[in-house]
């Protein structure tokens, strides 16, 4: 897994910057009623969406919160209301926002139980019929059908934590239904194989591949043998799910 503290300052350069976050931003609040007055942001990063979602609703009173250190000290230079915290226990009491958004978390809680907690945690702060945006299928969004997919496809993960359909049934137990849906383009993220390669080889992709033994070495190999080497391939298009807390 990354270490996000030390990642941390090269963060968003590496993906996607700006034009990113922005589509991202856009995406969000697209399922976030204007009625909302408070939006809490779990695992935010550096803040860089979360300082658009709140620049582009001036209304909305936008709270982040990371695990990382080094992530939550630039989100608060760039939103100033941010916490430390686990996002299986967040610091706010129950029903005391009117959404909560999870951009880019759930697919990297390989922890028995760790999405299914956010997920309900996430409804616990929620009032009624408050809404929760997460995005789902992270890692598949980067299946974008080219050479470097074809030389993942055998070590692939086969049950990602934050598939569509565990996160609808994670959503259902703590009281919230699915009302609707976005997609958004992540900008600048088509990878190049050069760049995967040293991506499987520092273990960046733990959430998206399984390499025991040395099969690293050899899906490295095997990327690094493709052509065109430093092209980047297609970016890809997440999607997002929008649940609304019952009364």
């Amino acid at each position: 897994m990354l270490d996000y503290n030390t990642e941390a300052a090269a963060y968003d350069a590496t993906r996607g910057g700006v034009p990113r976050a922005e589509s991202a931003a856009r995406a969000v609040l697209g399922l976030v009623p204007e009625s909302a007055r408070t939006l809490l942001d779990i695992g935010c990063g550096t803040g860089l969406v979360t300082q658009r979602i709140a620049a582009a609703r001036p209304g909305l009173k936008v709270l982040g919160t990371d695990a990382s250190y080094g992530m939550a000290r630039l989100a608060r230079q760039r939103i100033g209301a941010v916490a430390l915290g686990d996002a299986r226990r967040l610091p706010l009491g129950a029903a005391t926002v009117d959404a909560v958004g999870a951009i880019w978390l759930l697919h990297l809680l390989r922890g028995a139980g760790d999405a299914r907690a956010v997920v309900s945690e996430a409804a616990r702060v929620l009032g009624p019929g408050g809404v929760f945006v997460t995005t789902v299928d992270k890692d598949a969004a980067h299946d974008v059908g080219s050479d470097i997919d074809e030389a993942f496809a055998p070590y692939l993960r086969p049950k990602p934590s934050d598939s569509e359909e565990l996160v609808a049934a994670y959503g259902a137990e703590a009281g919230l239904d699915v009302v609707g849906e976005a997609r958004f383009l992540g900008h600048g993220q088509g990878r190049t194989p050069l760049a995967a390669a040293r991506s499987v080889r520092s273990g960046d992709f733990v959430s998206r591949l399984e390499l025991p033994g040395a099969a690293a070495d050899r899906l490295a190999a095997a990327l690094l043998a493709l052509p065109d080497g430093d092209r980047p391939r297609r970016d890809p298009e997440y999607r997002l799910l929008v649940f609304r807390r019952r009364d």
